[in-house]
């Protein structure tokens, strides 16, 4: 055989082995890639996205308020070095390292708890802020969130046990339970005041304050070099009117915001926000209305436009990533609070985008 040819189908075969390879060996990263939008205005699978009692349902005048999502590739699965060298390449899709999404110390059941507990909270979360935004009454009480198993208080205290006051002082917020907590010394005890669980949802199913104190004492123990009890403390809060949000298999707490606006314009007096225009966004929102930054800008975006948005509310922090990759017909309309994002949609319906902030490339 010539040597050129030998060459030739020895660089074939090296070629062939390499694809093979790159097919058949897994490399330890995930992809993300845009995930669809949900019109917090209009319907999912037949209902309304927010069902507000005494309030008005899905019409609206054809605008959009569209959360929007990533959507990325499952824990099991293992992607190959083709696959990631195609996604790095690939302009709408972003290669991370596996563990960025699943953790090697969470299982991927844990994972995915965290991500609808987080998703429970920002809905939590957007129905506070949004109804502190119209001024209608809040009201809120600290609660026994979850009682670790094992701990001082298994038995004692239960998921749900509102926490009037640790050793006569009066709580307020949850971190004051650890403040109180942890001014004993391991071994020493506790003494909650609680109003039991059943009691606190039976007074609030029937409008009235819950009534009947009972004195729990713990006797604490050493953990962290600390006094603790075993419990998490939370909050629960208590509405003016039952406010549903009816959209299932979507996970973390980025949808705050746009659940928080479309609660705004289902209740508002002044009607639809819109003005029929196709807003999108994303951020978290706790409780002050205050918008956080999330993951995966760069998709959301993306995904925001092919669903056809012109405008995309956009946490300040995450402004500067959003900005150096903006998909065309898309304007980048940076918030931070959601008073920042009811001013810019009232610019946008009115026509008046002139002054709209916004986000620069850092």
């Amino acid at each position: 055989m010539p040597r050129r040819t030998a060459t030739m189908l020895a660089s074939l075969l090296m070629l062939i082995a390499l694809l093979c390879a790159g097919v058949l060996i897994p490399v330890p990263y995930a992809e993300m890639s845009p995930g669809p939008t949900y019109n917090t205005l209009g319907e999912h699978n037949g209902e309304c996205v927010l069902q507000i009692s005494g309030h008005k349902g899905c019409e609206t005048t054809g605008g959009h308020l569209n959360m929007t999502t990533v959507r990325v590739t499952g824990s099991e699965y293992r992607m190959n070095l083709v696959e990631a060298v195609y996604g790095w390449l690939s302009h709408d899709n972003v290669v991370v390292p596996h563990d960025t999404l699943y953790p090697d110390d969470k299982t991927p059941d844990e994972v995915n708890q965290q991500n609808a507990e987080e998703f429970s909270q920002s809905q939590e979360s957007a129905k506070v802020a949004a109804l502190e935004a119209l001024n209608k009454k809040v009201t809120s009480q600290v609660i026994v969130g979850a009682v670790v198993k094992g701990s001082p208080s298994e038995g004692k205290l239960h998921a749900g046990d509102v926490i009037k006051s640790v050793d006569g002082a009066a709580v307020r917020a949850p971190d004051d339970v650890a403040k109180l907590v942890t001014k004993h010394k391991p071994g020493e005890k506790v003494t909650f005041s609680i109003i039991p669980a059943k009691q606190a949802a039976a007074a609030e199913k029937s409008g009235k304050r819950p009534t009947g104190q009972k004195q729990i004492p713990i006797t604490t123990k050493k953990a962290g070099g600390r006094a603790i009890v075993g419990i998490q403390a939370g909050i629960d809060y208590t509405f003016p009117f039952k406010i549903d949000i009816k959209l299932a298999d979507v996970g973390g707490p980025s949808a705050g915001l746009m659940f928080a606006l479309g609660i705004v314009d289902r209740v508002s007096k002044e009607g639809d926000l819109t003005g029929g225009k196709f807003i999108a966004g994303t951020g978290t929102i706790d409780d002050k209305g205050v918008v956080g930054p999330i993951g995966g800008i760069e998709m959301k975006t993306i995904g925001a436009r092919e669903a056809g948005a012109r405008f995309f509310l956009t946490p300040k922090e995450n402004c500067a990533a959003a900005a150096k990759d903006v998909p065309d017909g898309l304007r980048l309309v940076k918030v931070h609070t959601i008073d920042d994002a009811l001013k810019a949609l009232k610019k946008i319906r009115s026509g008046d985008t002139a002054g709209l902030p916004r986000c620069a490339a850092g």
